[in-house]
């Protein structure tokens, strides 16, 4: 591959075969520092990488970092949010880990993570959330939240079609809709001008102000497919057996949204009878892996999302995968990161188990106002190269990074976020708190 603005250094290429990854002893690992704090933990964290490779392997493996560019730097550097050479990057390697990106404002690419995830289908959002003794917590028991979410990916709202309300592409929409399906045309409350002027005669004192934009209706579309669903559900329980979990549930708001969401839960509920020989427990709809085949025991469930965030909080243990889609991925992941110490520690991964493409994130925001303060937490950044190394086979590395965080965290030496909710804490930089991980391997 022909790169016009950057390099690759000397390495080897990560490859893929019958969905089994070839990983060489020197792998080519593109990398983005990230926007605001990024470079800050980026630092911190690249060190934490290469002590943990170099301790479980004695030299004989060692990573070839490949710096390629998005977000605010790109946009200095090369006029371009998000360049065609940071993209190839990602395809030819396959692998690679992001720190966190700004989102351009006004026009243009309306989420750089976003645009990455689409443009390498990377269809599974993989968020393990875990609890490590002695972060501070709001809840009681965090250390019963042991839960890995699989997130769709590319559908649901992340398909990103929708039109604002007054332009022509929402009118002929609901034109369309007024023409053809007349039913669920009336259902649109405010779609027409008789019932947008009927309303505000019945509240004068506030509708003058509002006739301009009466019939303005935002449109928006969940598209929700049978393969997407079933490529996330296939990669869900696939992850469960082989990590020996106890459940898979599919989380969906189907009792209101029968056609996406509920689609969603049967075609679930479909691929594990078919594809895992499942079979119905009580006359269903849950099921079990029966004995004799692979994963015996395993049970694949389905929760409603509301009630869903509730009894994360309240029965953490009846949960261990969890498979959704996006929007009920976003807010779950968040929630339960809250209960084990906060986005600051949250890892992410976004993974197309078919191609090997895979990208491992931050999955917290830029925090401008810090940005070379050399303070923040590099916990997401840290435990989202763990799930990059993991995913490489990399485990002895992996594990290493696991110790020395938790080794860390017991010490006592941590960051500000930290530190201000730990009893005789001391608080340390961000680049010491790395050493410090280091230090606990």
């Amino acid at each position: 591959m022909a790169y016009k603005d950057v390099t690759p250094p000397a390495g080897g290429k990560i490859s893929i075969l019958n969905g089994k990854l070839t990983v060489p002893e020197n792998p080519i690992l593109p990398f983005i520092r990230g926007d605001g704090t990024g470079p800050d933990i980026w630092a911190a964290s690249v060190r934490v990488f290469d002590a943990s490779v170099q301790k479980a392997y004695g030299g004989k493996r060692k990573i070839s970092w490949f710096e390629v560019f998005a977000g605010e730097a790109a946009k200095n550097k090369f006029d371009n949010w998000l360049p065609d050479d940071t993209v190839e990057a990602f395809k030819e390697h396959l692998v690679g880990i992001k720190g966190p990106l700004t989102t351009p404002v006004g026009g243009g690419i309306r989420s750089l993570n976003v645009a990455l995830r689409q443009m390498l289908d990377l269809y599974v959002c993989l968020r393990p959330v875990q609890y490590f003794q002695g972060v501070p917590s709001p809840v009681k028991h965090p250390e019963k939240v042991n839960m890995v979410i699989f997130r769709e990916n590319t559908e649901d709202i992340y398909a990103g079609i929708e039109y604002a309300g007054g332009t022509p592409e929402s009118q002929k929409i609901l034109d369309f809709l007024a023409q053809n399906f007349p039913k669920e045309f009336k259902k649109i409350r405010f779609g027409t001008k008789e019932a947008a002027t009927q309303w505000l005669k019945q509240l004068e004192d506030i509708g003058a102000p509002h006739r301009e934009a009466a019939v303005d209706v935002g449109i928006g579309f969940k598209p929700v497919s049978y393969l997407g669903t079933i490529r996330l559900m296939h990669a869900a329980i696939s992850y469960a057996i082989t990590n020996k979990r106890k459940s898979v549930t599919i989380v969906h708001k189907g009792n209101i949204m029968k056609f996406t969401e509920g689609a969603f839960r049967d075609w679930g509920y479909k691929i594990a009878k078919q594809r895992y020989g499942a079979v119905e427990i009580d006359g269903g709809p849950w099921c079990k892996i029966p004995e004799g085949k692979p994963g015996a025991g395993l049970v694949i469930k389905d929760a409603i999302a509301d009630i869903t965030l509730q009894q994360v909080l309240t029965r953490p243990t009846d949960f261990d995968v969890i498979a959704t889609l996006n929007l009920n991925g976003d807010y779950l992941s968040d929630a339960l990161a809250a209960q084990v110490g906060g986005i600051g520690i949250a890892p992410g991964g976004n993974i197309n188990y078919v191609s090997g493409h895979a990208i491992f994130e931050a999955t917290h925001g830029t925090a401008p106002k810090y940005a070379n303060k050399d303070v923040v937490n590099p916990g997401s950044v840290v435990l989202s190269g763990e799930m990059m190394l993991r995913y490489l086979g990399w485990t002895e590395a992996a594990d290493l990074i696991l110790k020395g965080l938790n080794g860390a965290i017991g010490s006592k030496r941590v960051t500000y976020d930290f530190a201000r909710q730990m009893d005789g804490a001391t608080e340390i930089k961000c680049s010491q708190f790395g050493d410090n991980i280091i230090a606990h391997m």
